[in-house]
Order: structure tokens, then sequence, then C-alpha cells
């Protein structure tokens, strides 16, 4: 807090915003823009976004016009501003590992600071009606998407999705062509094109679509490759062709604006000096395949978490099931089948696969030994010691909470007897406080030098830490949970033999409800023998310390304490089976041995 305390001190809960500025949060537009960019992206939201500290906002004052943010919009994403923002703004190098891909100027990452951005120089008369165009492709664009296509009422057939691609790169390249003219008009407001050179002779008010390289720069870089004076990865980078010559099939007008813009980059300095790759856009954008595939992928994973696929209520208990049922149930779906053949390429997929793999990418073994390696595992064992002395913590604070509306109620009662209104007045209760204060702050700030001590903070984890490359994008540095399924390698049924999963969108109860269930039927229908229940006991175990958490008061269905009563259950059914609760944790999978290897070579004749 401002004034020194700690949240918990001033009765305030974990989770409650710091500060929350209301006037920027009832904004009807703001403009964002990347904090750490190679390039200025200055972009404009009508509201129902939350931007972090990664991309800063622009608010502009009460009753500024929608024309108002297009207008410094165009200002600012300009060639200009970048030079300009470039010169000002502090250069973080090339990203990436070992300093980036390139040592060229273009790829260095700039932190676009607030106090820069806001020093800015705006020209009197920013380019209106060029934003209000670009801003129109950036709204037909974002309608031309593939997700936004999936997220139509009917879903597209390929035809569609082609037509969309083909209505997608058309609008790309129109805005290639817009973006030029936006820079060349800045060029005229800002002062920087010869004096006495008409709007008409470097502008176009009908430029053709543009692709990568095609722009004027780019036409000039080009020459300079060629001819030896330069080198550079700019267009292998972008995936574009360069070309020396301006296309035949320009309008004769636009070719003579362009030649007369490339005399000017080879003649003047301070457009030459702008009319480079560092301070142009690039236009970096993903390919249409890999938004289309990443787009089928995301309908598909998110239909399988239908609420229907995975039943959790009073008479429909939450169940495990594996990728071969789930499958079954996802072909009985008409839309399903259409959207998983666009994402095979055929008709003639194999449905259990396909949603084998999808399922497999997305899913997290529930028993760590299975999801981290030897390091990882360590690391997990610190911290779970955190957890523990948090939890004591937390144990202590809620002692304290209790004493202190004790004493408080104490005081209120000390209070009451002394007044004859029903409410106190404003001095009883600032006494009421003062006497809290002096009695219970002292209190908080030493708990933890009297009880837990110091708690330390447990090393974040690293891809090594993880088993497979999935888990540690599913989870990340902090292990935070991100996965839409929970898997259970090593129990598949033998008649099915696909990975048994659960939906990761249920709580720790409906999850022990569902692996108890699988327990017991693989225990008593199926016969399963100590050592390939024990992994699944192991689970259960897994589970115990969050039910007791947060699942241990008295459940009004079973009229149970639930993390009691699955403690009780694993200790019994592992004693049953002849195992400790050691024995449990430390279970681990069989090791497979590998088959790598050369082959004997054949030396019969």
């Amino acid at each position: 807090m401002f004034g020194g305390q700690t949240y918990r001190e001033a009765g305030r809960p974990w989770w409650d915003y710091h500060q929350f500025p209301k006037d920027r949060a009832r904004a009807a537009r703001l403009i964002a823009f990347g904090e750490i960019a190679t390039h200025n992206h200055f972009a404009l939201d009508r509201g129902g976004k939350v931007f972090n500290r990664t991309a800063p906002v622009i608010k502009l004052p009460g009753g500024s016009s929608e024309d108002d943010h297009l207008g410094l919009l165009g200002l600012l994403n300009s060639s200009v501003a970048c030079f300009w923002l470039k010169q000002v703004c502090f250069n973080k190098g090339n990203g990436g590992i070992g300093g980036g891909i390139s040592d060229e100027k273009w790829e260095l990452r700039y932190a676009h600071n607030a106090s820069q951005v806001a020093d800015f120089p705006l020209a009197m008369a920013p380019p209106l009606d060029i934003a209000r165009r670009m801003e129109s492709f950036v709204q037909a664009l974002a309608s031309a998407s593939p997700s936004a296509l999936l997220a139509q009422s009917s879903l597209p057939s390929r035809a569609a999705l082609n037509d969309t691609r083909e209505r997608s790169s058309s609008l790309q390249r129109s805005m290639i062509a817009w973006q030029e003219e936006l820079d060349w008009r800045c060029y005229r407001l800002y002062g920087l094109l010869p004096e006495g050179s008409t709007a008409a002779a470097f502008e176009s008010a009908t430029p053709p679509e543009l692709r990568l390289g095609e722009r004027a720069f780019e036409i000039v870089l080009a020459r300079r490759v060629a001819a030896g004076d330069e080198s550079t990865v700019w267009f292998e980078r972008h995936g574009s062709t360069p070309i020396t010559e301006l296309p035949a099939h320009w309008p004769a007008e636009y070719r003579a604006i362009v030649e007369r813009r490339i005399a000017l980059i080879e003649s003047d300095r301070n457009i030459g000096l702008i009319e480079r790759p560092e301070f142009k856009r690039r236009w970096n954008t993903a390919a249409w395949d890999d938004l289309e595939k990443a787009a089928l992928r995301e309908w598909l994973l998110d239909r399988l978490e239908l609420p229907a696929f995975w039943p959790a209520t009073a008479g429909t208990p939450p169940q495990l099931t594996s990728t071969a049922k789930l499958a079954e149930r996802a072909q009985a779906e008409a839309d399903f089948m259409h959207v998983a053949a666009l994402y095979a390429g055929h008709a003639d997929f194999d449905a259990a696969q396909l949603v084998a793999e999808l399922v497999a990418s997305e899913a997290v073994p529930l028993l760590p030994v299975q999801r981290y390696t030897e390091d990882g595992l360590r690391k997990r064992a610190q911290w779970q010691d955190t957890w523990a002395l948090q939890l004591r913590e937390d144990a202590i604070d809620a002692e304290i909470d209790r004493q202190e509306e004790a004493r408080r109620q104490e005081l209120m009662a000390i209070v009451s007897k002394g007044t004859e209104s029903a409410q106190p007045d404003a001095d009883a209760l600032a006494w009421v406080r003062q006497e809290l204060d002096k009695a219970f702050i002292p209190l908080r700030k030493d708990r933890k030098a009297r009880e837990v001590g110091p708690i330390p903070v447990p090393p974040k984890y690293k891809s090594s830490d993880f088993l497979k490359s999935d888990f540690w994008r599913l989870r990340g540095g902090l292990d935070v949970p991100k996965e839409r399924f929970i898997s259970f390698p090593g129990v598949e049924r033998g008649a099915d033999g696909s990975l048994v999963i659960a939906w990761a969108g249920w709580n720790y109860l409906q999850l022990a409800t569902a692996l108890a269930g699988y327990y017991g039927e693989m225990k008593d229908n199926e016969g399963w023998e100590p050592s390939r229940l024990q992994p699944l006991l192991a689970g259960l175990l897994e589970l115990v310390p969050w039910l007791e958490q947060w699942h241990n008061d008295l459940d009004p269905e079973f009229g149970q304490r639930m993390g009691t009563y699955y403690r009780g259950f694993v200790t019994e059914d592992a004693r049953a089976l002849g195992f400790t609760l050691n024995d449990l944790r430390a279970w681990k999978p069989a090791t497979v041995a590998s088959k790598r290897g050369r082959k004997k070579a054949n030396t019969e004749a």
C-alpha cells in the first residue's frame, strides 16, 4: 500500500487491484502501442480490452472524436514517426539468443517509452483521409481472418476459405500501397520534400495494390544489392522478391510518381535517410496457411471441451475417458467432422488419430514424475516446501484474524455500554480502530519472524525441467497450468489402448471423483493387479492436499469433508494393496528400453 501497510494489514484481499484508473477504463477509445518493437505499431482500441505494461496506451482528453484519434494514429504510424522515435528512444539491441538473427539495423528493438512518445511533434494537418482508409482496411482484414470465418453461424467450406484468403491478400496489398501514401504525405506535412513541389508529384489518389518488394525504397535497395554496393537479408526474411525495374502492370501515372520518389531517395539526403528498411513498416505477418491451421485447430480443441463431452452433475458424476471414446463422441457431430476434414486436408482422415494428436498436444500428466525430469522434480520439491510455509503463515493469519475479531467485539461492547445511540459515533469507532492497530499491527508484522521465518522464493522452471516440450509450452517458468486436458499415461484399458484423459476444467473434487471411479472399476471389474493400480492411487494421493485445502468443508452432497475422506480412502486402499503412502509417492513408470542403434550387417553370401 502507498501508506506502507501490506494488503493484510489494510484488510484488503490479495486479489484486489492496487490502483484502478477509472477514467481510463471508461474511455471509449484508446491508442495502444508496443513498448518493445523494431518499428512503431500504434492501434486504435474501441473498448473491451485490457492492456498490460508491455502495451501502454494514449488517452486523449475527454470529448476527443474518433477523427482526433485517427489523425493522431496516422502520424504515429508513419515512417517519420519511426525515424524520430529511433533517435530519442533507448536501443535495446537485437532480440533472440546471442543477439538476434542478423545484425542489420532494421532488426534492432527500441523501448518506446511513454515520455518519448508524448514528446513526438505533431503536424498541423494530420493525414486523416488516409488514416480513415487504413482503419477501414484493418476492420476488413480482421473480418477476413480464418478465426473470424469460423466464428460465424455457418461453417466455411474449402472454397470459402480460399476466397477469403485471396480477399485477405488483396487487402494487405492495398494496405501496403496506402502506407506508402501515408509516409509520403507525412514527408510533405513535415516539410521534407523539395520546396515548391506539389502533392500530386509524390502522392497518388488511386495507388495500385503493392506486393512486398515493390515499394520505392525496396527497388532502390534491390538495385544497390544487384550492383554489389550493399548486402541485406531484408527480402529473404520478409518473403519478398527483390525487383530492380518498376512493374509493367502499374498505371503510367503511378509509375511516374514512383520514379520521382526513387530519384528523390537517391538525391535527397533527408529522404534517403528515412526511406530505409529500419524506418519502413515491415508487414512481417503470419502466413495464411499458418493462421488457417491454427484457427481450425483451436476450433476443434474448443469443441472437444464442450460440457456435453464432460458431464459433471449429481446424476452423472465426472468420469475419465480415453481419446478413442472422445473421438467416437466427436464423430457423431457433423460440424466437428466438417472442420476436422478442413484441418486434415482430406475427407478420409482417421478421426481417432486426429483427436488423439490434438489432445496429446494439449494434455499434461497428473503425476509429477510423468511431467518433470529429475531436475524438475527437485525444483518441485522446493516449491512444495514454499507452499507448506505459506500454508503455515496463512494459518497464523487466520488465527490472528480470529483474535482480532474477538477483540473488536469486546471493544464494541464497551463502546455500546457507554452510549445510548444504536450507532457509535466517529470518535468511538476511531478509538476501537486505534486499539486494534496497537494490538494487532505489530503482531502481523512479526508473524514471520516468530513462527515461519523468511519464506524462500523457489527457482523458476526451465524447458529442460520438463519431459516434453509441450509440457513446457503449457506450463512455463512458473509451472502455471494452461493445459486443456489431464492425462494418465500407462493406465490404458487393454481393449482400448488409447490415452486416458480428464478435462482440466474440472475442480479438484470432480477430478478426484472421476479418478476414484476409474480406479474402482479397474480394481473391481477389470481385476488389475496392485502394480497396475499403484499409479492411479498415487494420482489420488497427489490430489489430497488440494482437496484438504479447497474442499474440506462439510460437503452437502456427500455429508463428509472430502479432503479427509479421500486421505482415509487412499491410506486404506494402499494398505490393502500392500503399499505405504511413501511407496505411492515413489512410484515411477517402467523404463522403456531404447530401440536406437545400428542393425547388424548381413554377412551371408
